[in-house]
């Protein structure tokens, strides 16, 4: 059995998103004109339709792969320490990963006896998918924390005598070293369960393009599903000494996206801003980019006198969507940032992408207006200043 690592959709939930709902979040153009990579490995093609339902352009680049836990030597471990004494505490994190040790421990005929020892123990389940999955094993949970966060489950069980008591901590991925570490102080013997291990996909050129896009500002989002993913992507962007800079966009131009607390823990804790949904589900995520994109990431402006909204990769002139290649989206961006002000050519040219020789910066330049003004329709919006360069035509307070 292979462990399942991302946030999934419930069949119940999954129903919802495909409906004929027309909330704004939902609309067909809600993420037209936006491009945003999706990290996601197991149910890629459902979140990415979720996106695209929507107008969005997907790039889809997945990050990690999962051991079986059939195969894990190290689950089999923890689980016989289990096995080895009574347990007081049990500490569930993840429903999935729940199910899947129970099956993993009845491949290898031992749960009957696991079972047995949870029965006797306390089980603290992070959020309602872990006591569903608890409840579901015919078990009984003894405390969910409202926050479903692992910070507010330690401090319930600092608040009590933890010295001789032995606790399984189940894992979702990575080492909650501060979780353990800190039990432990207190008197704890600590088992941890690994419940799942992740390994780099093994294809690891998608992961890679995705670093260079966000970092060009080729894509507006990265939408992440689980922190081991955001773990393999900024440890792909180091391996090629361009964490800082990935770091950069994500505090900059590009939106990060994390389906919950746990998933953003690597990105907060190295002071990337990330928005998330109040409920994790990759539903409840596609939504939040629906509302975040358009009202965070569009210029909006009038210049003669027709009405533009630019996205990332495309105007909306006049409610009509016209995508745009990468040179004369650089150009209108360039413009729009000083909106009524004549911009240079040699200023446009350092933002053309691959950056023209000096030979041929005024030619790129010119080629660039003339594909910006044809993609553009109406004719009037970009005026030529003549010896000084280009402008959109609108008042010097043209945004809107």
């Amino acid at each position: 059995m292979t462990a399942l690592l991302e946030e999934t959709l419930t069949p119940s939930e999954s129903q919802s998103e495909f409906s004929s709902e027309t909330s704004p979040e939902t609309a067909p153009d809600a993420l037209a004109g936006f491009t945003i990579g999706v990290t996601a490995t197991r149910r890629k093609e459902e979140f990415a339709a979720l996106l695209e339902r929507r107008g969005a352009r997907v790039v889809r680049a997945p990050a990690i792969r999962l051991v079986p836990l059939s195969e894990d030597a190290d689950l089999l471990a923890a689980t016989r320490e289990c096995l080895a004494g009574p347990i007081h505490d049990v500490v569930v994190t993840t429903g999935v990963g729940f199910r899947g040790w129970m099956a993993a421990a009845e491949g290898w005929g031992l749960s009957g006896d696991l079972a047995e020892h949870l029965n006797a123990a306390r089980l603290l389940t992070r959020g309602p998918k872990a006591r569903g999955a608890v409840r579901a094993a015919g078990l009984n949970d003894h405390w969910t924390p409202d926050s479903e966060s692992c910070e507010e489950v330690k401090d319930y069980l600092l608040e009590q005598d933890l010295t001789g008591r032995r606790i399984a901590v189940q894992l979702h991925g990575e080492p909650l070293t501060g979780f353990v570490s800190a039990l432990r102080e207190a008197g704890a013997d600590v088992i941890e369960v690994p419940v799942y291990r992740w390994l780099p996909y093994r294809d690891p050129s998608p992961l890679r393009r995705l670093v260079s896009q966000a970092i060009s500002g080729s894509v507006d989002a990265v939408a992440f599903t689980s922190a081991p993913a955001v773990l393999a992507m900024l440890n792909a962007a180091r391996a090629e000494g361009l964490e800082d800079a990935l770091l950069a966009a994500f505090s900059g131009p590009v939106v990060t996206a994390c389906v919950g607390p746990v998933t953003a823990g690597p990105l907060v804790s190295r002071g990337v801003p990330v928005i998330q949904p109040e409920r994790s589900r990759l539903g409840a995520l596609a939504r939040l980019l629906a509302r975040h994109l358009p009202e965070h990431s569009v210029t909006r402006l009038v210049a003669g006198g027709h009405r533009l909204e630019i996205r990332g990769h495309a105007v909306v002139v006049d409610g009509e969507l016209k995508p745009l290649p990468p040179a004369p989206m650089a150009v209108l961006k360039r413009l729009a940032d000083k909106p009524g002000h004549v911009v240079s050519r040699a200023d446009l040219r350092l933002v053309l992408p691959g950056g023209p020789s000096r030979d041929s910066a005024e030619h790129a330049v010119e080629m660039a207006i003339t594909r910006l003004r044809r993609a553009l329709g109406p004719s009037g919006i970009v005026e030529t200043v003549v010896k000084r360069g280009y402008r959109l035509s609108c008042d010097r307070d043209g945004a809107q």
